[in-house]
């Protein structure tokens, strides 16, 4: 039950960062789950630590696990867009 929540959660969380990056049309259901999901990693190593909250891959389930997965995942799409386009947008 935990992976399906997590992938749910982890899709949802890639959605609103494609939105936010302009990127939704681009993308289909399965590479937002896997942005979210990576974003949500990449948040657990390096955004945690600095604010002290877990992202959603540390079995951890609140407003601020969400708000750092997202800022996770939104620092990924602009490094695939920085790396793909050679600009942020």
């Amino acid at each position: 039950m935990n992976l399906i929540v997590w992938l749910f959660v982890g899709g949802l969380i890639g959605w609103v960062a494609s939105l936010m990056m302009r990127t939704d049309a681009q993308q289909g259901m399965f590479l937002n789950v896997i942005v979210g999901i990576i974003g949500a990693a990449l948040a657990g190593w390096f955004i945690s630590p600095l604010v002290g909250i877990p992202s959603i891959n540390q079995n951890s389930f609140s407003i601020g696990s969400l708000l750092v997965s997202l800022v996770g995942a939104v620092v990924l799409l602009a490094i695939v867009n920085l790396v793909r386009r050679g600009s942020v947008r």
